[in-house]
Parts: structure tokens; C-alpha cells; sequence
């Protein structure tokens, strides 16, 4: 194991791992314990009480974050010539539609979301084995698969996410950088957790928001009161 350093020492002697903090707090205390040398990402970590086997307890969405992600989106958009230069208009990094397709076949897969089309769907769902397993497959549920691909591009570049819930009822997402001002990163965070808690299913009995976590890249989890989170 590497040694800690000095200041990391000092960083991680701020956090008191029994206690269990406000979502302002841990938005500002986030910021004093992450070390990294880069601009590290904040994640949020929820753990819900549901069965994720169950398609009645899936949790699965879209947020808009209200300060963005910080981060540089890059934006495929598999459309009909038509459609081509509204994409390009709203900021899609690539337009196209068999290039692509045969690109991604032959293993590229250099981008974080790909938009389509309803009528292009056949051609996109053969890349299902690829595009999958990385979470980069459309999905009209989360907004992917839409006729109006411009608006869909404009969202997700100022920081719509999409977000489900893996096999152990624990929901991960990225929701700001640790440059952010803490407010923003509060703000952030809450809105993710607010969208979360109006999706809960009616089938899901019992606590539903067991816990939640917040962190950056290289940092230890903060443990957040739910009951923190205003609406």
C-alpha cells in the first residue's frame, strides 16, 4: 500500500466516518478532503430499498442538473440525412448513420451518449452487444430515442443525466466536479435525489432511501441524511 501523504492525512482527519451529515455539509466537506491533482468528479451513491429483478421495482430516469456536470459530453446522433443538420446545430460531436454504424461494429466507441431515431432503431439495436454493456444504448425511456434528436442533443449537453438503479438496489451517478461551489454541488445532488424519491414504486415496501453517499473520484464516501434533502 502507498504512504499517505501529509496532506491527505490532514484532508481525510476532517471527515468523522460516525457521522452522518447534512447535504450542504457534505457538499462543502467533499471539497476539503479530495487531494486529487485533477478536477475530480462528485458522485452521489443511493442505496434503495427494491428489488431490481422485480420490473415493478426498477428505477430507472432522466434529471436535468441544474448546474450541469462539468464535464465535456461527447454527442453520437444516428439519424436520416433529414435530421442530420438540426443535430449538427444543436451540438452533436458526430452525425451519421451507416458510418458510424459500421465504425461502432469495428470497436469505437470514443463518445458518452448516443441519441437516435424511432426509424433507425433496427440498424442501432444490432449494435446492442457493443453499445450495452457501457450504457451507451438508446433507450426512449431515457430520451435516446426521439424524433427531436436537436432537443435531445441541447439537454443532454447542458446536463441531463440518465440514471438506474444495478443489481444491488444502489443507484451511481455523477453530478458535479469538485470545482464546483459547494451551493452548486448541493443543488446538484439534490435534484437528483428529489427526481429519485418521486419515482419510488408503489410495489416497493418498506424503507426506501436506505442511504446515501456522497464523494469525488478520489475521495472516501460522506454519509448524507436523507431527511437533509429539501425539496
Amino acid at each position: 500500500m502507498g504512504k499517505i501523504t501529509k496532506k491527505r492525512k490532514e484532508a481525510l482527519a476532517k471527515l468523522d466516518r460516525e457521522k452522518v451529515y447534512s447535504l450542504a455539509e457534505a457538499a462543502s466537506l467533499v471539497k476539503e478532503i479530495t487531494t486529487a491533482k485533477f478536477d475530480a468528479s462528485v458522485d452521489v451513491d443511493i442505496r434503495l430499498g427494491v428489488d431490481p429483478r422485480k420490473a415493478n421495482q426498477m428505477v430507472r430516469g432522466t434529471v436535468a442538473l441544474p448546474h450541469g456536470t462539468g464535464k465535456t459530453v461527447r454527442v453520437l446522433v444516428l439519424c436520416t440525412p433529414d435530421k442530420e443538420e438540426e443535430a449538427k446545430a444543436a451540438g452533436a460531436d458526430y452525425v451519421g448513420l451507416d458510418e458510424y454504424v459500421a465504425k461502432i461494429k469495428s470497436g469505437w466507441t470514443d463518445i458518452d451518449v448516443v441519441i437516435t431515431m424511432p426509424s433507425v432503431m433496427p440498424k442501432v439495436g444490432a449494435l446492442g452487444r457493443i453499445l450495452g454493456p457501457r450504457g451507451l444504448m438508446p433507450n426512449p425511456k431515457t430520451g435516446t430515442v426521439t424524433m427531436e434528436v436537436g432537443k435531445a442533443v441541447q439537454e443532454v449537453k447542458a446536463g441531463k443525466i440518465d440514471f438506474r438503479v444495478d443489481k444491488f438496489g444502489i443507484i451511481h451517478a455523477g453530478v458535479a466536479k469538485v470545482s464546483f461551489d459547494a451551493d452548486k454541488i448541493e443543488d446538484n445532488a439534490s435534484e437528483l435525489i428529489q427526481t429519485i424519491v418521486r419515482m419510488k414504486p408503489s410495489s416497493s415496501k418498506g424503507t426506501y432511501v436506505k442511504s446515501i453517499y456522497l464523494s469525488s473520484t478520489m475521495s472516501p464516501g460522506i454519509q448524507v441524511d436523507p431527511k437533509s434533502i429539501t425539496s
